[in-house]
């Protein structure tokens, strides 16, 4: 950290009431963001986001946690902020997240997930704010582009060609056009087991603390609840999976057959682009621990080519990739 960036933390620590306190790093992330728990002479707790300016920006971090606060939701409250410098000072919502809830308690899982579906619902209720980014079709596209750019050229030994490339963004654009042009609501885009916390003093969807959430954008909703339950860090059982799905479809109202065909496309389009994205960070940031998802992201996204919106990309995989040794369970020492 540089002398300016120290001076400021420090700066900001003091105004809010945290000066002198103890700073014990918490967690680092996909990004170059990076947690500390932060402990106050008195005793009180707060969590700090380090955001290095140039690397990550603090602002759409705050702005989605006003919005979601809004709609009575549990973002962190953002309890001082220096954006210039990159740092938030954040309220400390626990260490109880919901993987760690389940390894202590399994019997907590259906209710854990039910909770966490409610959410989502909670969001349904409301169009994403206009000055979010549209995860519309062409941002579907650059995503899932991100395969191309690192896992084929790891398995293959060589770049995509020029027509693997215009093939491959005809197949998606087929599967992907009705999911990217039909809704609008906030999609949180990380919603999984590791970002949410359980807060069982709370009442209703405000139980589960929502973090890392500042890649929102608006969206087909069928995206957050393919990440929460087609999830690679975590096995969700198939009956719990469908059991989920209709919750949210019984509390909504949306219609059955679209909303699953969506739900198939959008996760075979999540677990596509984060086999690119974990290859790159093994191969270009050195986070290999990122490797041991790779093969359940290849079981999720077989799974869900077989839904016939996805043939046009089953038939392109089965053409250009048709093995992988993550996909066997294979990794590379």
């Amino acid at each position: 950290m540089t002398p300016e960036r120290s001076q400021a933390l420090t700066n900001l620590l003091t105004e809010a009431g945290f000066a002198g306190a103890r700073i014990v790093p918490l967690a680092a992330d996909a990004s170059f963001r990076s947690y500390d728990r932060v402990f106050a002479p008195d005793g009180r707790r707060a969590v700090l986001m380090n955001a290095p300016p140039g690397r990550e920006d603090v602002r759409p971090f705050r702005r989605v946690a006003g919005v979601l606060a809004e709609w009575r939701l549990s973002p962190p409250q953002v309890l001082a902020a220096d954006a210039k410098q990159g740092f938030l000072l954040l309220e400390d919502l626990g260490d109880d997240l919901f993987g760690r809830v389940i390894g202590r308690d399994p019997a907590m899982e259906e209710a854990l997930y039910a909770a966490a579906v409610d959410v989502l619902v909670s969001l349904a209720g409301h169009a994403a704010p206009p000055d979010l980014p549209r995860h519309d079709l062409t941002a579907l596209l650059d995503e899932v582009a991100l395969f191309l750019d690192w896992r084929l050229p790891e398995v293959r030994g060589r770049a995509a060609s020029d027509a693997e490339r215009r093939s491959f963004r005809d197949a998606w654009a087929e599967a992907l056009i009705c999911p990217s042009d039909s809704q609008n609501t906030l999609v949180l885009r990380d919603y999984h087991v590791d970002n949410l916390i359980w807060l069982p003093d709370r009442d209703g969807p405000r139980r589960v603390g929502l973090l890392d959430f500042q890649d929102a954008v608006g969206g087909h909703p069928a995206y957050d609840l393919a990440s929460l339950l087609a999830d690679v860090r975590r096995d969700v059982p198939a009956a719990l999976e469908d059991e989920m799905i209709r919750r949210y479809l019984a509390a909504t109202g949306a219609a059955e057959a679209p909303f699953r065909a969506a739900y198939a496309a959008l996760g075979a389009q999540r677990n596509t682009r984060i086999l690119g994205v974990f290859t790159r960070l093994w191969r270009r940031d050195g986070k290999a621990r990122y490797l041991d998802w790779l093969p359940r992201a290849w079981r999720l996204l077989r799974r869900d080519l077989g839904h016939p919106a996805l043939q046009p990309v089953a038939a392109w995989f089965e053409r250009h990739m048709p093995d992988d040794p993550a996909a066997r369970g294979e990794t590379p020492e």
